[in-house]
């Protein structure tokens, strides 16, 4: 069932970021941070991390975290698509 995600990841020594970007922008995913992304997404985490790990070396750091609709949040110097994505995924 798809429900609201925050993944956070750190690529640490090769930094190709092209493919893991592509696939998070297929998803539908926005950024509002450099390695922060939002997205509405079929779970379970386990299932996003494993499909992302694909796409990382073994040495690289992933965080995938649901978050709860109606929960609370707060952005600052983020881009606008953050707060969008907050409003019409998260806010009750």
């Amino acid at each position: 069932m798809a429900a609201p995600y925050m993944i956070s990841y750190d690529l640490r020594n090769v930094r190709n970021y092209d493919v893991l970007i592509k696939t998070l922008r297929g998803w539908g995913c926005v950024t509002p941070l450099e390695s922060l992304w939002l997205g509405y997404l079929n779970g379970p985490a386990a299932t996003i991390r494993d499909l992302l790990a694909q796409h990382m070396d073994s040495d690289d750091g992933l965080v995938i975290a649901q978050i709860q609709a109606g929960g609370q949040w707060a952005c600052r110097q983020v881009k606008e698509s953050a707060g969008d994505w907050f409003r019409a995924n998260v806010s009750a």
